[in-house]
């Protein structure tokens, strides 16, 4: 009897699983689960404990989920990805595995990892990998020149016409190939772990699915009306769940069309459809442009900006002290939930970059040391969107106003209050320039007076771009 070996890594779940349904093709096949933690990897690359708190709670869903269908889930533990592969041939030798299953990942290390390990592995084992977390494979969305696209509206498009022509498939979960087993709950992993909320975020695959579906009931039609107002619960908050794999974007696309079918034609549901291919676009860039997952800009004179390094501003930014209400209540959200509100990590990752002109890699790393949704490539293309260095970025023209983008998206202080509560006592037209009123009034604020003035901010950070692109001559 053959012996099929899945190795999860970020794919937590038993529905529309593409390795874990190919394994369990063969009906006599003995199908085993497989995950390798990594936590020295893990600490290298700054993830956060309530992303780490969030992977071992679907891990244990994950193992009990298959132990239903009479599938082991065995979770071993090791220092990082060379040590994960020598551990994995061992688990196949003394398994006497036959065929390994995965889903592929695209980071630059990820890959490297499974061409070793197919490498190590040699012909005793055949590995087959999948394009599992994405709805069209890396490399197949591509210019007439048979290039990636740089610019998202083109890209979009090319995905929309794909997907019009054929939709990817979403795959059952595999029938119980036995008896349940009982299970035993592995060791914790040697990382800080922190409680999640599990009212936003609800444990499993099943809560998971249950959010998309209620999601995509009614609140996707408001979608693009109401997704840029923090206080509203206007957005999907999907991305933890999308981020270890617990559902995929298949799942989201086919429950996006059952309920509104004009989706892909422009109709309801689109602008969120057009969020899927934001994601789809940053997976696709990692494998065509590989120097992004080292931390590079894509646009290469940026490297030249000349960033200030003031760890007092970067703490204040860190802590949601800036003396700029919409920058502070962000941060704040960041901090308590492990979440921000999409809108406002742009107006964050801006005022970092373009008010304090502190790298946007800083960023980068503490928004991946908080985020319960983690995820290098989305993390990566927004951060280099917000900074103007990157694919389909924001001209560095463009600064955002951190006021004016707090009367236009929180208009009367909701968000602001809720997380700063400082600002309780100050009237609605006066929340989003709290020392103009205090001073006016002659009261005293237990908040910050903002770090910078804006408008300097901007004239310093429009003379360090324009002085980075200047040629080496002049």
């Amino acid at each position: 009897m053959a012996t099929h070996l899945v190795w999860f890594r970020n794919d937590l779940r038993v529905s529309d699983n593409l390795a874990l349904a190919a394994a369990c093709r063969d009906p006599q096949a003995k199908v085993i689960g497989f995950f390798i933690a990594t936590p020295e990897q893990w600490r290298q690359h700054n993830m956060s404990p309530r992303q780490a708190e969030f992977i071992w709670q679907h891990l244990l869903a994950l193992q009990n989920a298959l132990a239903e269908r009479g599938i082991e889930l065995c979770i071993k533990q090791v220092a990082d990805f060379a040590a994960s592969i020598a551990c994995l041939k061992n688990f196949c030798a003394s398994r006497n595995v036959d065929a390994l299953f995965y889903n592929y990942q695209y980071e630059i290390n990820e890959r490297e990892r499974d061409a070793a390990a197919e490498k190590t592995l040699g012909r005793e084992v055949i590995c087959q990998g999948f394009d599992d977390s994405v709805l069209l494979p890396p490399g197949s969305v591509t210019t007439g020149n048979h290039e990636m696209y740089k610019v998202f509206t083109p890209f979009s498009k090319a995905c929309i016409k794909r997907l019009r022509e054929e939709l990817p498939e979403c795959v059952a979960a595999p029938p119980p190939r036995g008896e349940p087993l009982a299970i035993k709950e592995p060791a914790p992993f040697n990382y800080p772990r922190e409680k999640v909320d599990t009212a936003l975020f609800p444990l499993g695959e099943r809560a998971a699915i249950a959010k998309l579906r209620e999601f995509c009931l009614r609140p996707v039609a408001d979608y693009s009306a109401q997704r840029d107002f923090p206080a509203v619960e206007g957005t999907s908050r999907l991305s933890p769940w999308l981020t270890l794999g617990v559902i995929s974007p298949r799942q989201c696309l086919h429950r996006l069309l059952k309920e509104h079918p004009q989706a892909l034609e422009g109709g309801a549901g689109a602008s969120w459809l057009n969020e899927l291919i934001w994601r789809e676009f940053y997976r696709h860039l990692l494998v065509a442009y590989p120097k992004l997952c080292r931390f590079h800009p894509f646009i290469p004179w940026t490297d030249k900006v000349r960033w200030r390094q003031d760890d007092g501003h970067l703490k204040a930014w860190q802590q949601g002290k800036t003396g700029y209400p919409i920058v502070d209540a962000a941060m704040r959200q960041l901090n308590a939930t492990g979440w921000m509100h999409n809108r406002l990590r742009m107006v964050a990752a801006s005022f970092l970059v373009k008010d304090l002109l502190i790298d946007w890699r800083a960023g980068e790393r503490y928004f991946i040391s908080q985020l319960l949704d983690g995820d290098l490539a989305a993390n990566n293309g927004g951060w280099q969107w917000a900074a103007s260095t990157g694919t389909d970025a924001a001209p560095y023209f463009r600064i955002f106003n951190p006021t004016t983008q707090g009367e236009r998206f929180d208009a009367e202080g909701a968000f602001i209050r809720r997380w700063v509560p400082e600002l309780r006592i100050v009237p609605g037209k006066h929340i989003h320039s709290p020392w103009m009123w205090a001073d006016k009034q002659q009261q005293t604020l237990d908040y910050p007076r903002p770090i910078v003035d804006h408008k300097q901010a901007r004239t310093a950070t429009l003379a360090a771009y324009e002085a980075a692109r200047k040629p080496e001559d002049q």
